[in-house]
């Protein structure tokens, strides 16, 4: 039986935002932008990476991956945030989900398998380069 799960983004931080990300349990997508001096507006060009944790914003702070995302950014590009929150329980399941989907290209683990029970997924809010519907199947019987 498919499980669904509804997560809503919100977002966007910037690095110098990020203090600012909520302390609760969730999903984080990391993007690179452009930030347009003369409208003051900002373009979400790409998704990075996709991560949870039982705290995002303390995970965020001093991410190792950092230097990772930030070889991913073309010249002008900065990094930015989203978070979506779901309790602990879920995390593994939707973010392997995510992942496998979504192919982020800092992302290693779950990209090549979902190897757990059918999936589907369900993104509102600030979901920039996601899919807002998809389900996913396990990949070994």
């Amino acid at each position: 039986m498919v499980k669904k799960y509804e997560i809503e983004f919100d977002g966007y931080w910037t690095d110098a935002e990020k203090e600012n990300i909520p302390t609760e349990s969730g999903i984080y997508c990391v993007y690179s932008y452009l930030h347009n001096t003369e409208t003051g507006k900002g373009t979400i060009n790409n998704l990075i990476y996709i991560g949870q944790a039982e705290d995002v914003n303390s995970r965020l702070a001093n991410h190792e991956k950092l230097e990772k995302w930030k070889a991913q950014l073309n010249e002008g590009e900065k990094l930015c945030y989203s978070f979506g929150a779901l309790p602990k329980g879920d995390l593994d399941r939707c973010e392997s989900a995510l992942i496998f989907y979504h192919q982020p290209p800092v992302n290693i683990e779950y990209k090549k398998e979902f190897n757990s029970p059918e999936t589907s997924i369900v993104l509102t809010g600030k979901t920039a380069r996601l899919t807002s519907r998809f389900t996913v199947e396990p990949t070994t019987a």
